[in-house]
């Protein structure tokens, strides 16, 4: 089948079986962000048995979990750039097994070191899970529909961060820490068989074979230096990513780390208990992402929904923590209306996309990315360290206990977050949803 002359983004694709197997393609990617999720996660309900097993203090912890961000963030524009040259399929297949190695290591780590070089791993390979899915999405998918599958990409992923702060949480107290990292490892295997036979790339194979509707194949792979110059060039892309790094910090510091034992301490529920409480927040982010992207994409405006998602994380997080007497129950409420609010965020990757022409989206999505990921590597270790300054000498059974006064104040630094990331909101300049326009040959 012929190539259409030009994208008709109005027609529906044709129901043939190479559209399938894009979108069967783009779920396994997407599936690998709900496996990187779990492993994001997992540190937030080990504190206790990692303070124990390691004999060290919340900062540490705090390190261990967030050199998993550190990693990720390092690899975000060279996983777009590996993208875009050498397409999805064998950097996702790689990146997958990379993952899985970094869990074995991990888990059997007799040290503290080699726990990091583990998660490490852990994170170099993670680094190519959602911008993997929405180069898919960018490649093969209508262009009308980005925001909206980049939402769904999230909420796969936070399902991921659900279960693995809810159900696996059981399996923690199971199985203990190790033996279920090493369990993850081998998911690792599975997956990785399944990116290989399902995902395709863009290159000239898939341009005899796109569907109409779906965003054309790009050109022949450039040079990575032009795209990452291109990308470089554009300074939306860089007020684009702040807003996204400074929207993700009560996510992936409160959600992802820090909230299970803060939890624990204020409302004296067990740890399992309090992972559910969590899960809340992923859940809210895990709606939120499909919602916001689909309301973006009817309104043809990024402005406005990514106004609205911080002012309601704004609030849903500042009654969380400081309203006095609050129940539990409201408690689980206001953490999952935090985390629904700041599933806007995922709108910045369309708005992302949309200042950007489709040879160097990988890399400009990658650099997005990458301050989303910078965002936990910076506060989750920061909040530790201002855990440990305020903690008054407490252990139970190795493990320091920090009282819920000096959480208090550790998280002033997510409210903060939130309307600094507002304060970027005004320098973002609308796209009114439409595609990057390529120059014309006349210039």
């Amino acid at each position: 089948m012929n190539a259409p002359a030009a994208p008709a983004p109005s027609v529906a694709p044709p129901r043939t079986t190479v559209p399938l197997l894009a979108y069967a393609g783009w779920f396994v990617a997407a599936a690998f962000f709900f496996y990187a999720w779990v492993l994001r996660v997992a540190p937030s309900i080990t504190v206790e048995p990692l303070m124990r097993d390691f004999a060290v203090g919340g900062a540490i912890v705090g390190n261990l979990s967030a050199v998993y961000f550190w990693a990720y963030a390092a690899l975000q524009i060279p996983c777009g750039l590996f993208t875009d040259r050498w397409g999805p399929r064998r950097v996702l297949t790689v990146a997958i097994l990379v993952t899985g190695v970094g869990c074995a290591v991990m888990g059997l780590a007799p040290t503290i070191e080699l726990a990091y070089a583990g998660r490490a791993l852990i994170g170099f390979g993670a680094a190519f899970a959602f911008v993997g899915s929405m180069v898919i999405a960018a490649l093969w998918l209508p262009a009308r529909r980005f925001a909206f599958f980049s939402g769904v990409a999230l909420a796969v992923g936070l399902a991921g961060g659900v279960v693995g702060q809810g159900p696996f949480s059981a399996a923690v107290a199971a199985l203990g820490w190790r033996d279920y990292m090493v369990a993850l490892a081998g998911w690792a295997l599975i997956h990785a068989l399944l990116a290989w036979l399902l995902i395709r790339d863009r290159p000239r194979s898939a341009a005899r074979h796109a569907p109409a509707g779906a965003v054309p194949a790009t050109p022949a792979p450039e040079p990575m230096r032009s795209s990452l110059v291109r990308a470089l060039r554009r300074p939306q892309n860089f007020l684009i990513a702040a807003f996204a790094l400074l929207m993700s910090v009560p996510i992936l510091a409160f959600g992802g780390l820090w909230g299970v034992p803060y939890t624990v301490a204020r409302f004296g529920v067990d740890t399992t208990a309090a992972g559910f409480a969590m899960a809340a927040m992923l859940l809210g982010v895990a709606c939120g992402g499909p919602l916001w992207g689909l309301l973006s994409d009817r309104l043809g405006r990024r402005k406005p929904v990514l106004l609205a998602g911080g002012l309601l994380g704004l609030a849903a997080i500042g009654a969380a923590i400081y309203l006095p007497g609050l129940p539990f129950a409201a408690f689980q409420v206001c953490v999952f209306l935090s985390g629904l609010g700041g599933a806007a965020m995922v709108t910045a990757f369309a708005l992302g996309r949309e200042h950007n022409d489709a040879r160097s989206a990988g890399t400009a999505l990658g650099l997005i990315n990458m301050c989303t990921m910078l965002s936990g590597a910076v506060s989750q270790p920061l909040i530790g360290l201002l855990l440990d300054l305020s903690w008054a000498g407490e252990t139970v059974n190795g493990a320091r206990v920090y009282a819920p006064a000096a959480y208090e104040e550790a998280f002033l630094l997510l409210p903060a977050a939130y309307a600094a990331g507002l304060l970027i909101w005004l320098a973002l300049k609308e796209t009114h949803a439409r595609p990057f326009a390529e120059p014309s040959a006349a210039g």
